[in-house]
């Protein structure tokens, strides 16, 4: 429970006014049950004639010592009334109206109840999916090369959906049943405490058990979500490798593997649901046999006229009744409930998990680019792996650097540290003399463009995809930069021009028209550095030829990081740095670098060959 009200804790403040509404109306449904059954007792006593009501012969004064005295006396007094003046059928009539009136009151009240948690619930769900798509976005990139997109994508859905389903739907029940009992409760205090403390000897036992079963429920639920993700994951990594998977004929291989995690997911599953389905069977034969222990208690009480009479006993046993659904239904939540903190322990390892790339509580701001970019004695790793050792690389505004080497050299994770993608261990960058740290995120990455080897575009129109991340770009500047990066005319040529959907990751378009659309939205983005990361290395030679040319246009009063396989694609480089094995170990322009007759020149007659 305490796991459960932290839950609450974080996100239910937002709707308080809700829940203060939905507590009003609980109460007032209880006090409007509780009185509308009082009318039980007159009824039975006018049908079965016990003579309890025939003794109140006046209104007693009130008297908060012997208060159960006094209302059952001048109860009795006014039903006397009335079938003195009306006759005791009409009297039974006007008490049925009563008993009808007060019972479409409670249920009105009940309904406004559970209307007053809807938005609670549904803005609950509606909140943790949003945090947890801010949070992605705000996460560093470590973090998702330690994590499984199909694992994240699992979080996002089937364990938002398992706390909406567990958490967020018992909260009806929790909200209202905690009022109902309290209310009935004290009713039953008040008709025969002797009746209640038995009963209360009872109703520990019945709780021990079902919250025994609810512990084991969570386990299972854990892995069971766990198993749902690697379900997820298989089907993502499918959807990416299908063509792989189609050329390898490796079609029945990937089936049974997703059949064997399925089916191993459906078998967490269906304990997991058995175990739940037991609640309310085992609730209800509990209930049962708590009635019974009661009932007879409580007859021996009447039929040795000790402490309650007749009618007042059926009004007591109506009302203990009606506490055992409220007590079923929260055994019914401590089932639901463990489900769904299993699924937010998954789901708090993204929306717990820290951001390492911080920033300055008073962060300086910076607008433009004036001078240089600088690697001072910088140092990365990865765990306990270092991929750069002490780079040293000052390049100056508006010049061209291009970075070259092995696979694995460092080169990407070089050029990843300028946006603080991510952090340094040893050493600093600095733009303009300011260490990246020190700086606002924002306008940091806002002086940055990046044109990556696979182009990642979005599932939208040619026109959102160039403009995006810009605001306001008119239509002018978005033919513009697509005429600039010579994606204009296919653009034209397709079904909608401009707002012609391009697909999943645009997979309606060749590699050559992707890269393309990729420069047009670094072009429009207009910054005054340039981060090209082997733009062309995936390309055909003429859409090399077209996309080059386009990267050529987009470098011109640019500073420009460049890392690139092929040689060709960078002699025109004011400066180009090998590196091996992450450190710089040549530096100088095409030439001066094959005059050295050392590692450059051997990458060169390698690609040459």
């Amino acid at each position: 429970m305490k796991e459960f009200l932290k839950v609450l804790r974080r996100f239910v403040p937002p709707y308080k006014k809700y829940l203060l509404l939905s507590i009003f109306f609980n109460v007032s449904s209880a006090v409007l049950n509780i009185f509308s059954f009082a009318a039980l007792i007159p009824i039975l006593q006018i049908l079965f004639q016990t003579g309890d009501a025939e003794a109140a012969t006046s209104v007693m004064a009130w008297d908060w010592g012997n208060v159960q005295e006094v209302l059952m006396n001048n109860l009795n007094y006014y039903v006397n009334g009335l079938i003195a003046d009306y006759g005791p059928t009409t009297t039974l009539l006007l008490i049925g109206l009563f008993l009808a009136s007060t019972t479409m009151l409670k249920t009105g009240f009940y309904f406004l109840t559970s209307a007053c948690i809807v938005p609670i619930r549904t803005g609950v769900v509606r909140d943790i999916r949003n945090q947890i798509y801010q949070k992605i976005t705000s996460l560093p990139l470590g973090f998702f090369s330690e994590e499984r997109k199909g694992d994240i994508i699992a979080r996002m859905s089937g364990d938002v959906l398992e706390v909406e389903s567990s958490i967020m739907s018992s909260l009806d029940m929790l909200f209202k049943n905690p009022v109902l009992i309290i209310a009935y409760f004290s009713t039953m205090l008040f008709v025969s405490w002797q009746l209640t403390l038995f009963t209360l000897i009872i109703v520990p036992v019945m709780g021990w058990i079902m919250g025994m079963i609810g512990r084991k429920l969570k386990r299972k639920s854990i892995e069971a979500q766990a198993l749902w993700s690697d379900t997820m994951s298989q089907a993502e990594e499918t959807l990416g490798g299908l063509r792989i998977i189609k050329a390898f004929c490796a079609e029945e291989k990937m089936n049974k593997r997703f059949d064997k995690i399925n089916s191993s997911y459906r078998d967490h599953l269906m304990k997991v649901n058995i175990r739940q389905s037991s609640a309310h069977p085992m609730s209800e034969f509990l209930g049962t046999v708590m009635i019974v222990i009661v009932l007879w208690f409580g007859g021996m009480l009447v039929l040795n006229n000790q402490a309650i009479t007749g009618p007042t006993f059926i009004y007591y046993m109506v009302i203990l009744y009606s506490i055992i659904n409220p007590l079923k239904e929260f055994s019914k939540a401590s089932y639901n409930i463990p489900k769904g903190l299993a699924s937010m322990e998954r789901i708090d390892k993204i929306l717990l998990a820290e951001n390492t790339i911080k920033e300055k509580e008073n962060p300086k701001h910076i607008g433009s680019f004036e001078q240089q970019i600088e690697f001072r004695h910088v140092s990365f790793r990865y765990g306990d792996k270092w991929v750069l050792q002490d780079i040293n690389l000052v390049i100056p505004k508006g010049k061209t650097i291009a970075l070259v080497g092995q696979s694995g050299g460092g080169k990407s994770t070089l050029v990843d540290l300028i946006p603080r993608y991510y952090d340094v261990q040893e050493g600093e960058v600095l733009i303009d003399g300011i260490n990246v740290k020190d700086l606002d995120i924002h306008d940091l990455r806002q002086l940055i463009g990046n044109v990556n080897q696979e182009a990642i575009l979005f599932n939208d129109t040619f026109r959102n995809n160039i403009a995006f991340g810009v605001d306001k770009a008119t239509d002018e500047q978005i033919a513009e930069a697509a005429k600039i990066a010579n994606a204009y005319d296919f653009i034209m040529q397709s079904e909608q021009g401009f707002e012609t959907n391009i697909g999943d990751r645009g997979g309606r378009l060749s590699g050559g028209q992707r890269q393309r659309v990729s420069i047009a939205r670094a072009i429009l983005k207009n910054p005054p550095i340039l981060i090209l990361d082997e733009a062309t290395s995936a390309l055909d030679t003429e859409s090399e030829r077209l996309v080059q040319d386009a990267l050529e246009r987009l470098m011109k009063t640019r500073t420009t990081v460049a890392i690139a396989h092929r040689l060709s694609t960078i002699k025109n480089a004011d400066e180009i740095c090998v590196l091996h094995e992450g450190r710089i170990v040549e530096r100088g322009t095409h030439d001066e670098l094959l005059s050295m007759d050392g590692y450059y020149k051997k990458l060169n007659d390698m690609q040459s060959l």
